[in-house]
């Protein structure tokens, strides 16, 4: 079981420290599979903004190219991780989802805080820096 678990461990570090050409990987994707692993025990290191999402939501669309473009901007201070709430039925419940888009920053494996609706870019930086910073202010 030990060995299992180190393989897994190795494979999560691949997965989120290196992408295609060797950079941190600024972007991941989860699901009820892998939440805990990705998000949870990894907020423990690095903060997780997750964005739950839909395919057919009009508001996640317009919200997702301001989380997307924050993150690679942001490199190295947070993971966006996305899951689509259609396909991750269980976590969405577990995180009480009830309105998308719906973002929450999970820091130390608890969730630090959230946001709901399509805000603009500028309330996205405003709220990223605001919890980015907050570790830095105590």
């Amino acid at each position: 079981m030990d060995e299992v678990e180190e393989i897994k461990k190795k494979k999560m570090e691949q997965l989120l420290k290196k992408s295609n050409y060797g950079e941190m990987k600024t972007e991941i994707e989860v699901d009820d599979n892998n939440f805990n692993e990705l998000v949870v025990e990894q907020s423990k290191k690095i903060p997780v903004v997750v964005d739950f999402w839909a395919t057919w939501c009009m508001p996640c669309l317009m919200l997702s190219p301001a989380l997307e473009k924050a993150a690679k901007e942001y490199k190295g201070k947070f993971i966006l991780a996305k899951l689509n709430v259609d396909e991750a039925r269980i976590t969405s419940q577990k995180y009480g989802i009830m309105s998308i888009p719906s973002v929450k920053m999970f820091k130390g494996g608890k969730v630090a805080d959230e946001f709901i609706g399509a805000v603009p870019e500028s309330v996205v930086r405003n709220w990223l820096d605001k919890n980015l910073n907050k570790d830095k202010e105590q």
